[in-house]
């Protein structure tokens, strides 16, 4: 660890059963018109006319940009962008997954500071303004987006995600309400809580990790094993919910903090490339990927191996940490999640992106936080063993 760490949150956050419901005064507080960002399925559900409802009551009027769609592109910011500029917005409040959360924070930095969202992927283009407030409410237990200083938004042009990093990405308030999980099917709440047992596992391995963020990464990647298998087997299970909306939050505030690692690097590609939800990519790589490091990281996996299972508190080290990858892949197993050929993508076409997905793996520097940093032909040969990874065997080390 650096001698200085710092570490960022929202300036306020609320969380647990009906806390959406402090999404009105805080919105007052901080202006007069708001841009609601959400989807298709919220609209569907009346997520965001209840949303709308809760803002009026509180004074603040609001106009929709519902056109989100699965992952957060250049395209919604732009469009999102328009409207909010047209509607006099002043405060953006997101409610959906991180994908409505991603394109709102990208919205609300462009809108003050100008360009192109890509502008300011790598530090290339300063941010000296001030973005507009956002207000965050997830409806997934997953991305942790309402309380990290991140978005990722896809280059249309270039098929390239593009994580961007800067303070001016925190939200202003993250609101954290349980119950607007309960309306995530049993794949989302798969492929999103496996994004935040990832979030938390890489956070406490990686090269950047804190004593503030292992706090958070290890009480979310407890809480994370004991509940998200209930919560994919009994949507309306509350208290597995709330343990999965809080898990995920902690594990967002975590990995905002220490960066998270090759898991990332080599799932944004697959992504943007493929157009498999963020999630879904990041639980098809992470236990070959946690294979592949554990040599390197063995200490802290086997922390994390005795916390999840008490009855290696006496086992060495190396044991605690191949029998953590081992429930990795069970865990990846109940919850049905695939490979890379399960996902049905085309294996020619796989291997003609597999060089570009390297670079551009390598590109975003999440590898360079792993205890064992790969070349771009190990991600290269990393890819072809994740196209046909097989959960249901031993742990290769």
């Amino acid at each position: 660890m650096n001698s200085v760490a710092s570490f960022r949150l929202p300036q306020v956050v609320h969380y647990g059963r009906d806390a959406v419901l402090k999404a009105g005064e805080e919105a007052a507080a901080r202006g007069k018109r708001a841009l609601v960002v959400s989807d298709s399925v919220m609209a569907k559900l009346g997520n965001v006319a209840r949303c709308q409802a809760i803002l009026k009551e509180a004074g603040v009027e609001s106009a929709v940009y519902a056109k989100v769609d699965t992952e957060p592109t250049d395209t919604y910011v732009a469009e999102a962008l328009e409207v909010m500029r047209g509607e006099a917005c002043d405060i953006i409040v997101a409610i959906g997954g991180g994908s409505c959360i991603d394109t709102a924070k990208a919205v609300a930095v462009v809108a003050t500071n100008g360009g192109y969202i890509g502008d300011y992927m790598g530090g290339r283009t300063p941010i000296p303004n001030a973005p507009i407030p956002v207000i965050a409410i997830p409806t997934t237990a997953g991305t942790g987006s309402e309380v990290t200083d991140v978005t990722v938004i896809t280059n249309t042009a270039e098929d390239i995600k593009m994580m961007i990093k800067h303070p001016a990405f925190l939200p202003a308030v993250a609101v954290v309400d349980p119950l607007l999980t309960l309306s995530s099917p049993p794949s989302v709440t798969a492929a999103t809580g496996v994004d935040a047992l990832c979030h938390a596992i890489e956070a406490y391995i990686s090269r950047r990790a804190q004593p503030m963020t292992d706090t958070l990464a290890l009480t979310a990647i407890d809480a994370i094993v004991k509940h998200l298998r209930r919560a994919h087997r009994d949507g309306h299970d509350v208290e597995a919910r709330e343990r999965m909306a809080i898990a995920a939050m902690q594990a967002g505030a975590a990995f905002s903090n220490a960066s998270v690692c090759l898991v990332h690097g080599m799932s944004r590609p697959i992504g943007a490339v493929f157009h498999v939800p963020h999630g879904i990519s990041n639980a098809m790589l992470l236990p070959m990927v946690l294979e592949y490091t554990l040599e390197t990281a063995v200490d802290r996996l086997a922390a994390i191996g005795r916390l999840v299972n008490p009855d290696l508190a006496s086992a060495d080290d190396r044991t605690a940490a191949i029998a953590l990858v081992a429930e990795v892949k069970q865990l990846c197993r109940d919850l049905s999640i695939p490979n890379l050929r399960g996902w049905g993508i085309d294996k020619t076409a796989f291997d003609r992106a597999v060089a570009k997905m390297a670079r551009d793996a390598i590109a975003s520097g999440s590898p360079g936080n792993n205890p064992r940093v790969p070349s771009a032909e190990e991600i290269e040969s990393l890819y072809q063993v994740a196209y046909d990874y097989d959960f249901a065997a031993e742990v290769r080390v």
